[in-house]
């Protein structure tokens, strides 16, 4: 009994000793118990620009159906997918010959030479050696062209990966035994296997028994949607990979013992997976369920094979005619891999249907899942054996949208090697040709080579995914292109920083009414709580101020700790001229503005005024004018010019920066009907501009000294590097969107000639019926020229392709299309942080309107955290530092950064440096410091405060303190006057009394 106990105990503490030293192991469920307070800017989360390990390796492959083709050709045998694809699937006829690869060898291995890959990673078709599947005499024709093939292989440098079975089980196997249903396949499949060891063992290092088991039991046996297409009952899909996996045992077992001594090879077996996160990070109950969804798919052969030799747990109890294992077999099976092969692709996630979700939600991230294998089986090895996307199969040569996800899914297996020392040794991109993609047939492609299947050479044409796996493989992992160190520089010293708002809602009425109304009132004389006026008693008042708007105070509270120089906001044009006209003007909306205006200057706070500030939910035009057709109509920029000749006598006396018009080119959101409705509305804003310019210019600017001009958004494109057209595309899209407005005011006078020439060709084309509006030669000389200055508005880059498309509308005339970077760091309104893209679209303003003066007129990005927004001080940081770079390197003259925006609104995306409720968030001292540093200097600050800036700054505290320093002025004086009478009053007493004191000596004498 003694004994049988100690037994217990010394089992128990190597349990938790080997538990300790392999990194315990079983502990996968900890991946999804991610540190809440993990930064979403914290290095290791983010994109990574370094190497893999030298020694890594870096291959492609394929499966022998999916690309040999040759199906009745040279004696092979039928397999269950050559009877499946024809009897099951539509649009097949190709699958004879596919992309021909028994019969196209060469062009394979110039493909292979291509790219530089380490190994080629291929399957064997089961059915091309042995026909009928049963190990005889091997059919000659087929196992010359497999010997050909390594040999070829060997002689390039590439190493062979070769694969016994990818689904292509002989057809008489089923036939005959039912598949893998049927245990006696087992043996024929290690007789199969050894035949494979003898014959090309000598070649090769690197043995796969399977690929995927999961999707051979699950598709082929339960759902059907894969050969042999049989939908049986669950308990048959559990009894096929049952078989599977002791099959697989079998064959290492074999390797090991008969060819491993003098071949020096590994050997494994491919699992694939999908990954799931749970909806929330913290419920238990939901970790637990992706729990059990990674050991229903993964854990299903992982855990015999990389595990203790047994099914988990949640499978035994959930399905309890799972077939069991005696200790004798676990034994047998546990730790039949070299090394974990996996596979994580399209395969894995489709149908999302017939994937145990749990109720949570797929996800793609691979380094998560990589982690997962870690912790649940010891850190194994890894080779990532399958990874890759698919496209559409109408795409040819540009798979942009691939080589995205091929970058996101390389750069994660790179972050799980260098942060959390996954052991991965290689990557196998799949595939390197389109060919056969099982249920989906010829409906997608996967291949970095793309073939015309209805061709005769199928030539292996690279694609532009093909062109950066190369360039990656060339470069051993990723390096930052056009990277320029941070500088330690700063701007000049009447550089301007500001913060942008949108439009200020104006009070009609003044919030504080106390000191304007002369009346004098009781409260609560009847027990009501009211105030009730004393008829008959008038008092004294003083005039209005405009610190009796509440929401003034609390803007001049807000800009006080932005300690910002410039202020820019906008005026609310349907308020000022309700009728659109000068017919009324609401007084007391100016008077608000202007008081805006005059108490920022007492903070010593400059305004940036902005006319008219469209959006696509509010365009904010007077009625009137809406109902007469907007800016559709040209009367509506006479009536601008009015306004802005209005506001101009108003407020121009305080006012030394202008935008008349916000974002005009992004209005093609509100008239987008037609694109000739766009392009009108656009001709008339313009002229709209230029008038209210002109009119500035020739009446207002001798006294006023001011500055005017729009802002235009005025985002980068990125285009994907491998195709001269995409680079086109990009060019394209940046006139159609900045040069749209900025050619005529800053160059020409006109349209640029590339939008003209190009919505005249499709127009030829019949591909749009869009007409550009042309310029009188009068509204030629109105336009050129009419700003001081470049206002830019910029927020992202946008990485666009080539995309023709049909139709007379805007968004189409330029043919583009927008693609979103996965691999970016992005905010919750899908806004990438692409800080070079600033200072490219600033070098692309100078070098094509000149060295003009320009103005960051808004930047900033939604960030959700109402506490700790370190996303918005990292996008603030980054960003300006490349701004410092166009300045200091580039030399663009940028006098003005304006971040956007001062407070958040309520239900809409979190731009603000304040919450609704006028919060302050962190990033309002971060930016106060790049304000105080003027940017980031080294130990010294070229920027001393001057006496005047110390003078303005003893006038500021004046004015802040102004109610203290008068009373206290007023305490002094009384204080002082007090002090003087009692003064005035001793001295006199005591001259009466030396008075007196006289008088009396002289009586005595």
């Amino acid at each position: 009994m003694c004994g049988q106990r100690l037994e217990k105990i010394v089992a128990f503490w190597t349990f938790v000793f080997v538990r300790i030293v392999t990194g315990l192991a079983g502990e996968g469920r900890s991946v999804w118990k991610k540190d809440s307070h993990l930064s979403p800017v914290s290095e290791t989360q983010m994109f990574l620009y370094d190497t893999f390990p030298k020694d890594f390796l870096w291959g492609v492959g394929t499966g022998a159906f999916q690309v040999e083709g040759s199906w009745r050709k040279d004696g092979k045998g039928f397999s269950i997918w050559d009877r499946f694809s024809r009897s099951e699937l539509r649009d097949t006829d190709s699958a004879g010959t596919s992309s021909d690869s028994y019969t196209l060898l060469d062009k394979d291995l110039s493909a292979l030479q291509f790219l530089g890959i380490t190994f080629y990673q291929f399957s064997i078709s089961w059915s091309r050696l042995f026909p009928t599947g049963v190990v005889a005499a091997p059919n000659e024709k087929g196992l010359q062209y497999y010997n050909t093939l390594i040999d070829s292989l060997l002689y390039r440098n590439i190493a062979p990966v070769v694969t016994l079975y990818h689904w292509d089980l002989p057809l008489m196997l089923q036939e005959k035994f039912g598949g893998w249903k049927n245990e006696s396949v087992i043996d024929i499949f290690n007789d199969y296997a050894t035949f494979c060891f003898q014959t090309f063992g000598d070649r090769v290092k690197y043995w796969i028994t399977i690929h995927n088991p999961y999707l051979v039991a699950w598709h082929g046996y339960g759902t059907g949607i894969h050969a042999p297409g049989e939908r049986g009952k669950i308990r048959t899909v559990y009894s096929v990979g049952h078989n599977l996996i002791k099959a697989h045992a079998k064959v290492w077992h074999t390797y090991k013992e008969h060819f491993e001594p003098y071949q020096k090879g590994m050997i494994s077996i491919v699992l694939g997976s999908h990954w799931i996160e749970p909806n929330k990070m913290e419920d238990e109950l939901d970790i637990s369920k992706c729990q059990k969804s990674m050991e229903r798919v993964l854990g299903w052969f992982a855990k015999p094979i990389h595990g203790d030799g047994d099914y988990p747990e949640e499978l035994k109890n959930e399905f309890l005619f799972l077939p069991h294992f005696t200790e004798d077999e676990k034994n047998y099976i546990k730790g039949t891999a070299d090394f974990f092969a996996f596979s994580f692709g399209p395969s894995n996630f489709k149908p999302p249907n017939t994937l145990p979700k749990m109720g949570q939600n797929l996800s793609l991230n691979l380094r998560e899942v990589l982690n997962w294998i870690k912790l649940e089986y010891n850190s194994p090895r890894i080779l990532i054996a399958e990874n890759g996307w698919f496209t559409d199969s109408h795409v040819k040569t540009d798979d942009t949208t691939a080589i995205y996800m091929m970058k996101n899914f390389i750069n994660k297996v790179l972050q799980a090697i260098k942060y959390d020392n996954i052991d991965v040794f290689g990557y196998t991109a799949w595939s390197l040709l389109d060919g056969f993609e099982w249920q989906h047939a010829y409906n997608i492609r996967r291949g970095l080579f793309y073939v015309d299947f209805k061709s005769k050479k199928k030539e292996r044409i690279p694609k532009s995914s093909a062109l950066y796996y190369k360039q990656i493989i060339q470069e051993n992992g990723f390096f930052l292109k056009d990277s320029t160190p941070n500088l330690q520089a700063q701007f000049s010293c009447n550089f301007s920083w500001g913060i942008t708002e949108s439009v200020l809602k104006a009070e009609l009425a003044a919030s504080s009414p106390q000191f304007c109304d002369s009346s004098l009132y009781l409260w609560n004389v009847t027990g009501d709580g009211l105030l009730h006026k004393v008829e008959g008693v008038k008092l004294k008042t003083r005039p209005a101020q405009c610190t009796d708007f509440v929401s003034i105070k609390k803007q001049l509270d807000l800009l006080e700790k932005m300690k910002v120089t410039h202020y820019r906001f906008a005026l609310d044009w349907s308020l000022i001229l309700p009728n659109g006209d000068l017919s009324v003007v609401n007084r007391q909306v100016l008077r608000y503005y202007r008081c805006v205006i005059s108490e920022a200057l007492k903070l010593n706070i400059q305004s940036m005024v902005t006319l008219y500030y469209p959006t696509h939910t509010y365009l904010g035009l007077p009625g009137p004018l809406l109902q007469t057709g907007g800016w559709l109509n040209q009367s509506t920029a006479y009536a601008f010019q009015e306004y802005a000749a209005l506001c101009f006598r108003e407020l121009g006396d305080l006012v030394k920066l202008w935008i008349t018009i916000n974002e005009p080119n992004q209005l093609s959101n509100v008239y987008k009907r037609s694109s000739n409705d766009t392009y009108r509305a656009a001709h008339n804003l313009l002229l709209a501009h230029a008038m209210a310019w002109r009119t500035y210019d020739e009446r207002y600017r001798p006294s006023q000294y001011g500055k005017v001009s729009l802002s235009l958004h005025s985002d980068w494109a990125e285009p994907e590097p491998f195709f001269e057209s995409h680079s086109k595309a990009a060019n394209r899209f940046l006139q159609f969107e900045i040069g749209w407005f900025a050619n005529p005011i800053f160059k020409t006078g006109d349209y640029p000639a590339t939008m003209r020439e190009y919505i005249t060709f499709k127009n030829s084309k019949g591909l749009s019926y869009t007409l550009l509006p042309s310029f009188t030669s009068e509204e030629k000389q109105l336009v050129k020229g009419a700003a001081d200055f470049y206002a830019l508005n910029h927020f992202t880059t946008r990485f666009v392709i080539d995309e023709p498309q049909n139709g007379s509308q805007y968004e189409f005339d330029c043919d583009i299309q927008f693609l979103q970077d996965i691999t970016c760091l992005s905010s919750p309104s899908r806004l990438a942080v692409v800080p070079w893209g600033m200072r490219k679209v600033l070098r692309w303003i100078k070098k094509t309107y000149g060295d003009i003066d320009i103005y960051i007129t808004a930047n900033g990005i939604d960030d959700p955290s109402l506490d700790n927004d370190e996303l918005r001080n990292y996008y603030l940081g980054k960003y300006i530092q490349e701004v410092l770079k166009a300045y200091y390197i580039d030399k663009v003259k940028i006098k003005g950064y304006y971040a956007f925006k001062l407070t958040e609104e309520k239900s809409k995306p979190r731009f603000g440096f304040f919450t609704s409720d006028s919060k302050e968030k962190p990033s309002v001292r971060f930016y106060n410091s790049l304000i105080s540093n003027n940017g980031f200097p080294a130990d010294y600050s070229v920027c001393g405060p001057s006496s005047h800036e110390k003078q303005c700054s003893f006038c500021l505290f004046i004015s802040q303190k102004k109610p203290l320093i008068f009373f206290a002025c007023c305490l002094f004086s009384t204080l002082s006057l007090l002090l003087a009478i009692i003064f005035f009053h001793k001295r006199k007493r005591r001259k009466r009394f030396k008075a007196k004191s006289i008088k009396c000596i002289c009586v005595s004498f």
